[in-house]
């Protein structure tokens, strides 16, 4: 069968997802940790999805997202490299075609999304105390003894929800302990952390924002009745969380590279699941030609340069081997 591959690599996740021609899901995505090794994530991921391929699939176009969507689509060879905020928008239209907002919050970033009419007119993405609420989630789940379903689930057995300091993580742990120690019970705590952050939500990421339905949540956070309760609650309005909520943006990726390849006609550019076996090096180095001092990462693979990008003026697009040894002095691997 011809089938299309998303991929989506952030600082908690890599999905990997494969449609058909049609746009519908073929096999079970692939949800996995980054565990702050992309590049081995990525390796993982292809390597599972050999493994349970048949030998008549093939890879007809890869699109890449999510924060190292550019490490992403230089590793694997992808069609289209794509923002994170057309991804979900993409995914969220081909789920809900009416989507007028669309909430999205992850292990670490969160963003909001306005359309009308099916095109993105608005968007925002969190500021410092707004991020890594997934985490957080994760980590306070754990320091209950509890999964993060239950962790939702408890939340909706609250019969008085208590008012947690959420305008940080800080804050919010702290309040939480104080507020066990005051002998509130673990439902109506576990649900004021839930409407805690969705307060710091609508202040902090969609401040200003006309938020109409029909609203789509999405991400990892979406998994949490919970937060789900506590949007509905605050937005007075229904919230519709996709089937497939935490892989939305390899989704959207998978989407766009089978329109991309549809449209053109064109072969794609996938390399092929050898390079699971293939010898990636990352490094970043600060370019000193002008004030700007840009971060400059590139890829390497068998000491040959792949790619390079970060840098603003473009003096970096072309490998050169002078200018090169000369980055290499001053240059920091990134592990």
């Amino acid at each position: 069968m011809d089938l299309f591959l998303g991929i989506d690599v952030g600082s908690v996740s890599t999905n990997l997802v494969l449609i058909d021609d049609r746009g519908d899901l073929y096999l079970n995505p692939l949800y996995l940790r980054t565990q702050g090794q992309p590049v081995a994530a990525i390796k993982k991921g292809l390597r599972m999805l050999q493994e349970i391929l048949a030998p008549q699939d093939r890879i007809c176009g890869v699109g890449t997202t999510g924060s190292a969507r550019s490490l992403a689509g230089v590793l694997v060879g992808a069609d289209i490299v794509k923002n994170e905020i057309t991804a979900h928008a993409v995914s969220a239209l081909r789920e809900v075609p009416d989507v007028r907002t669309i909430l999205e919050i992850g292990g670490q970033d969160s963003k909001i999304i306005i359309l009308r009419d099916g095109v993105v007119v608005d968007f925002a993405m969190n500021t410092v105390c707004a991020a890594g609420t997934g985490s957080f989630l994760d980590q306070q789940a754990f320091r209950l003894n509890l999964s993060i379903e239950e962790f939702g689930r408890i939340a909706l057995e609250a019969d008085n929800p208590v008012r947690i300091a959420g305008r940080c993580t800080v804050f919010a742990e702290s309040d939480m302990i104080h507020k066990q120690q005051m002998g509130h019970s673990l439902p109506n705590i576990v649900a004021g952390l839930c409407e805690a952050l969705v307060r710091n939500y609508l202040n902090n990421v969609g401040k200003g924002k006309e938020i109409h339905s029909p609203v789509v949540f999405q991400g990892g956070v979406a998994a949490s009745a919970g937060i789900r309760v506590a949007f509905q609650k605050a937005l007075n309005m229904d919230i519709l969380v996709p089937k497939h909520f935490n892989v939305m943006g390899a989704y959207g990726a998978a989407l766009l590279s089978r329109d991309w390849i549809t449209e053109r006609g064109a072969e794609t550019r996938f390399r092929g699941f050898e390079v699971v076996s293939c010898d990636f090096r990352p490094r970043s180095f600060i370019c000193k030609g002008c004030p700007n001092a840009c971060e400059v990462v590139e890829i390497r693979q068998d000491g040959a340069v792949l790619a390079r990008w970060g840098d603003r003026c473009g003096r970096w697009g072309v490998a050169d081997e002078k200018v090169e040894d000369a980055a290499l002095s001053c240059s920091h691997p990134l592990r």
